[in-house]
């Protein structure tokens, strides 16, 4: 798979979310909280990186996927063995789109930034996982497959470096001034393609946030 973990590789064609919203996905473990002077046990904590990621790879494994045949693209710096790393800031698009393979099968895809942290939109998709191999257990092979075929994975997506034509690496310097001179051409003052101008706007914005 080529497809990068870093930075976020979202399915061409897929639709970005708009509003995001906050969900209410929570991990195990509790904690105790002060209210009005009285120590209360409250059972819910917002969900890690870590333990969202463990939810993914652990679905995707009940469907026979090895753990070396999964992606898990986002704005997120990764770990050393390229899933994301926690403990650190919620990047401003905290989407995430997961690739797997299954052996003898195409590249498959799914894509959620509907809510407002990684970790969130993480746990919906091992939800949406779930969900679909309770479709396989009671005997919906037929249509787990179905379903699964709406996931099949497009070509690798553009990156922002590759819409701006320049190299992964790039200095913020040469990041403006390749946008400037997209800018000059594309700009619909100049009788441009406004939905091409977004991208190299998007591109941009991308690579800028991604430098120290």
């Amino acid at each position: 798979m080529t497809i990068e973990a870093f930075p976020l590789a979202w399915p061409p064609g897929w639709k970005r979310t708009q509003v995001r919203t906050r969900a209410k996905f929570f991990g195990k473990a509790g904690r105790w909280t002060t209210i009005k002077g009285q120590n209360h046990f409250d059972p819910r904590k917002e969900l890690t990186i870590s333990q969202a990621t463990a939810r993914v790879m652990d679905e995707l494994k009940h469907f026979g996927v090895a753990d070396w045949d999964v992606i898990i693209s986002s704005n997120l710096q990764l770990r050393e063995d390229g899933l994301p790393r926690s403990r650190q800031a919620n990047p401003s698009d905290p989407g995430v789109a997961v690739y797997w393979k299954r052996s003898g099968e195409k590249h498959r895809c799914m894509a959620i930034d509907r809510y407002d942290r990684v970790a969130d939109n993480l746990a919906a998709i091992a939800a949406t996982l779930n969900a679909m191999r309770a479709i396989e257990r009671h005997g919906g092979a037929t249509i787990l497959d179905r379903a699964f075929s709406g996931f099949a994975a497009l070509p690798a997506p553009e990156q922002p470096f590759q819409i701006l034509g320049i190299g992964a690496n790039a200095s913020i310097e040469e990041v403006e001034r390749a946008y400037r001179l997209l800018a000059s051409k594309h700009h619909p003052d100049k009788g441009g393609d406004p939905a091409k101008m977004a991208r190299i706007n998007w591109a941009r914005d991308a690579m800028l946030e991604q430098r120290p």
